[in-house]
């Protein structure tokens, strides 16, 4: 029996040896894994084609209005690469399948395609590429699909942040171990074809996008997208390590700044950022976000971070004075009740997001931030941007999404925000007796 030799990166041989479920890999730019992942769909194809298998190898990505935007193309180049497997193929304009028309590939998306999905039948493999932008709802009705005993889902992807379904599912970081998901991180070192003109782009982009860098070729989340308020004050404060651990100062009070949310399924977000005065320098020491709680669930989260009202103060947007439609208590009057210093900011008009963001950026300098604890929240205010009209080319204002509720809560810390009067001290000298102090009358 001849035995054939598949060339794949070595991080990603484990990923398909054994039985699983799920594999995967997520990572930057130019590590092969799409390359790979179509090569080795083919593979696949051919054992179950020689194998007398019938059914369908579905490519997938959430957005696709033609074969176009597929990965046609991808799968045809990894075939063709592989002079074994071309023999094996059947390969048109539009299709690829098995000569013996066994094994077909059908090329979807998934944001229009669902129902679709959901009826089809022997579906022995599905490979998702670009997966980040899959939507739960996307993987409610898919994975239930994959009805034959050995379909298996693949998937690649580029991680934005983590909040996304895809990386909530399966990033290695943040999702569950499971012995039947194999998934690695794949970036351009992993690639030992890694040639060189991706090498020159790659430091080109070092140099020149440095914000963007680490998620285009480190498969890092986004810590800033193009056009957001804070991303070159978030990459000053990277490269001069004011984003580390930043300690709490025990004896120094907390002052915590809240954007308000609401109660129920589609509330806005509450958030709370905790800051620390030191001297000139602010400190960002924890962040908080909760969706759909009531305010019971603050409270609860502030007595178990030990922020005792003897040395915390909060400090509210102008909404959180008006009464809670459903409990109807305020925001202002359920703090002061619990024993907290309240102080709740005027409305400050139109123009108040732009307000807060421009003092933000001036007092950027002066900030750190405790990397672990205001993780989300640094992510949010790394993706903070305007909301853009394309035809006309205008600025429309801040944009509000997921990361404005964190943006907001950080822009009132930064309105609020009083520069510390100077120390009072007195310097005593001995001045002798009859001799006038002079310019230096005040010295006592």
């Amino acid at each position: 029996m001849a035995t054939a030799r598949i060339k794949l990166p070595p991080k990603l041989k484990p990923v398909f040896l054994g039985e699983a479920d799920v594999r995967g890999s997520h990572g930057g730019r130019g590590s092969a894994k799409s390359r790979s992942f179509a090569k080795m769909t083919a593979v696949r194809a051919y054992q179950w084609d020689m194998a007398g298998r019938s059914g369908i190898i579905l490519c997938g990505r959430q957005f696709m209005n033609s074969l176009a935007d597929s990965s046609l193309e991808e799968v045809k180049a990894a075939i063709r690469s592989e002079p074994w497997l071309a023999a094996h193929f059947d390969i048109g304009e539009t299709y690829i399948r098995t000569k013996s028309g066994r094994i077909s590939y059908s090329f979807v998306g998934l944001a229009r395609n669902l129902g679709s999905i959901k009826s089809t039948s022997r579906i022995l493999l599905a490979w998702i590429e670009e997966a980040e932008a899959a939507t739960e709802e996307a993987w409610v009705v898919l994975i239930p699909t994959l009805r034959e005993e050995d379909s298996e889902l693949w998937l690649t992807w580029n991680p934005e942040h983590a909040k996304s379904a895809t990386n909530k599912r399966f990033h290695t970081r943040i999702a569950k171990p499971d012995p039947r998901v194999k998934i690695v991180e794949m970036n351009w070192r992993d690639n030992p074809w890694f040639p060189e003109i991706l090498e020159r782009k790659r430091l080109k982009d070092k140099g020149e996008r440095p914000d963007s860098y680490d998620h285009i070729w480190e498969g890092d989340f986004v810590r800033a997208v193009e056009g957001a308020y804070f991303a070159p004050f978030l990459t000053r404060a990277r490269e001069e390590r004011r984003i580390g651990l930043v300690a709490e100062e025990p004896n120094l009070i907390i002052r915590l700044f809240a954007d308000i949310g609401g109660t129920g399924a589609k509330a806005d977000n509450f958030v709370f950022w905790a800051q620390q005065i030191v001297g000139t320098e602010i400190r960002w020491v924890n962040h908080y976000e909760a969706q759909g709680q009531p305010i019971a669930t603050h409270l609860n989260w502030l007595r178990s971070q030990g922020y005792t009202t003897d040395r915390t103060a909060i400090w509210l947007p102008h909404d959180g004075a008006t009464n809670d439609r459903v409990i109807d208590v305020s925001y202002e009057s359920a703090f002061r009740d619990a024993g907290y210093d309240v102080t709740v900011i005027k409305n400050q008009g139109r123009g108040a997001a732009m307000a807060r963001v421009e003092e933000a950026r001036r007092l950027f300098s002066r900030m750190r931030f405790d990397e672990e604890k205001c993780a989300a929240g640094i992510q949010a205010l790394g993706w903070y941007h305007a909301k853009r009209d394309e035809e006309r080319g205008i600025d429309l204002g801040p944009s509000h999404d997921w990361s404005s509720h964190s943006a907001d809560a950080f822009g009132l810390g930064c309105i609020a925000y009083e520069e510390p009067s100077a120390p009072a001290f007195t310097i005593r000298t001995h001045v002798p007796h009859g001799v006038s102090a002079g310019w230096m009358g005040g010295i006592s």
